[in-house]
């Protein structure tokens, strides 16, 4: 093209044009006699920037290759970067009326976008804000949270958020748009990000005559059948106090055992056949548990209930999965080393009933209490 004519797209004056190709401005109609001195190039606007963002020159050349008709890929490979950077650009940076891309504008509106820190997304939005919040007071998770609002407003984008937005606005200062008292009503309540640890592993101590787990029915492996439970017990500080918890395999749904003056096989046995006694037939179908001394009555159990036993492998707890997962959330209530003798029968319930209206990732952001009462709405 000509210089007037790749002037009258780009939108500027022959004259500007003419200087930023040859570094002066035109001698068209000057005397020969009159000298001029040469005009530098413009500057690129701005700071200068990573390798990683897109540069002024890197705009023109996408610019020109764009007027040409090439496709994003081309435009990729040319300028060695990947194929969602130019294709992003394009589609950010363009006229927002016409839909051209102009290379000067589109760095103006990089750069503007560019300065750092930011108002976060729940800061701007009070509704979403409120929402978060009064999701983490029921000790909501944040990617509980963020799974939530996704499924409860399909249709307003402006309340989605991912759980790491939710975490930034906890823990980074610059960026606390909530409560920082709010930490405490995450699972670990840490006020600082700490980098993650595998938990301890219990060790086995049942060494009486017990049915295996690889015995268990096919049935309550895939999970497609409810009334195969797992449990255990979350001990108290020193050792002297404990509470029994029991999870249904495929609902997740908890029950937990009030164990007032010890946690020893008997006290166990009868703590758990009181419990289970609360439960439908259909819904009574297994147990599986460690090898913890505290199940040595199991055989009693199971006559008491028709509910057969089955132990894990020594060292195995992922066998219990969902039982091991449900005991890491109760230590929110119940912190390790904390005396868990004072809590009452209906504080295990409030908390049982508090954990059973969570929704979880593993039922599709459904609540245990919502699944289970599909599958009792199914049976009758």
């Amino acid at each position: 093209m000509g210089t007037v004519q790749a002037c009258r797209i780009v939108g500027i004056n022959r004259r500007t044009g003419h200087r930023w190709q040859h570094g002066r401005a035109s001698q068209a109609g000057r005397k020969a006699n009159r000298p001029s001195a040469p005009l530098p190039r413009p500057a690129a606007a701005g700071p200068p920037t990573s390798a990683r963002f897109l540069s002024q020159q890197d705009r023109l050349n996408i610019a020109d290759r764009h007027r040409a008709g090439l496709g994003v890929r081309a435009i990729a490979r040319e300028l060695g970067r990947d194929p969602a950077t130019i294709s992003r650009e394009l589609a950010r940076n363009s006229h927002p009326g016409t839909g051209d891309y102009h290379p000067y504008a589109a760095q103006a509106r990089a750069e503007s976008r560019r300065p750092r820190p930011k108002t976060g997304k729940i800061a701007a939005c009070p509704e979403l804000h409120a929402l978060v919040q009064d999701m983490l007071e029921e000790k909501f998770s944040p990617e509980q949270i963020s799974r939530r609002l996704r499924r409860d407003h399909p249709d307003r984008p402006e309340l989605h958020v991912t759980h790491e937005t939710i975490y930034q606005a906890l823990y980074v200062q610059t960026r606390g748009e909530l409560r920082r008292e709010l930490t405490t009503a995450l699972r670990t309540g840490r006020t600082m990000r700490k980098p993650r640890r595998s938990s301890e592993q219990r060790r086995p101590r049942f060494t009486a005559p017990m049915v295996m787990i690889s015995d268990r029915p096919a049935e309550a492996d895939d999970r497609a059948v409810p009334g195969h439970w797992e449990g255990d017990l979350i001990i108290g500080g020193g050792g002297t106090s404990a509470i029994g918890t029991l999870v249904e395999r495929t609902t997740r749904y908890v029950m937990l055992v009030h164990l007032p003056a010890s946690h020893d096989a008997e006290t166990v046995r009868d703590g758990l056949v009181t419990t289970v006694a609360t439960l439908p037939g259909h819904l009574t179908r297994s147990l599986t548990w460690d090898q913890g001394s505290e199940m040595g009555r199991h055989h009693e159990f199971s006559i008491a209930t028709g509910i057969p036993v089955y132990f894990c492998d020594p060292h195995s707890p992922w066998q219990r999965g969902s039982n091991e997962n449900t005991n890491g959330l109760l230590r929110q209530y119940f912190p390790k080393g904390s005396d868990l003798s004072i809590h009452s029968p209906e504080d295990l319930a409030a908390v049982a009933a508090q954990l059973n209206r969570r929704p979880r990732k593993t039922l599709g952001w459904d609540t245990p209490v919502e699944r289970l009462a599909k599958l009792l709405t199914k049976a009758s």
